[in-house]
């Protein structure tokens, strides 16, 4: 089911989303709704907290495929790599942040097997922006030069 994408200003963007505790149904449920919103918005990632569900899973769909993540933990990051972002909860604003160029996270999937992943440029960035939805962090908090687009 496609969801409303909260905008800025929405208190649970603002909260440390909840570790999932049940892989069960509603998990299910939530990870399809993030599949077919962040599709139908044609985004790069959606984090749980941006359609209203404080749970630490969010989705990524960049060139590499399609993926899920649940109680994602990065291992480490390293290298550095500065791009434009944006958000589907800022819209009409873009701003330049910098991240790891390269990432390695565990997480769990919707029936609660552990994976590890490592992730190099736009994929390690996407990974990174969703990840900090997951702390209440927006792009706006780490970018510079955030102009309307």
């Amino acid at each position: 089911m496609i969801r409303e994408v909260l905008q800025v200003g929405a208190p649970v963007l603002r909260k440390k989303c909840e570790k999932v505790t049940r892989f069960d149904d509603g998990l299910s449920r939530l990870l399809d709704d993030l599949r077919d919103t962040v599709l139908k918005e044609e985004g790069a990632g959606l984090a749980a907290p941006q359609i209203g569900v404080s749970q630490r899973v969010f989705v990524v769909n960049v060139e590499e495929g399609y993926f899920e993540f649940v109680n994602p933990v990065f291992v480490w990051q390293k290298g550095e790599q500065t791009g434009a972002e944006g958000c589907l909860s800022v819209r009409g604003k873009a701003g330049t942040v910098t991240r790891p160029s390269k990432v390695k996270v565990v997480f769990q999937d919707r029936k609660g097997d552990r994976y590890s992943l490592v992730a190099h440029g736009f994929f390690a960035r996407a990974i990174c922006h969703e990840y900090d939805h997951l702390d209440g962090i927006l792009y706006t908090d780490k970018a510079t030069n955030v102009q309307d687009e």
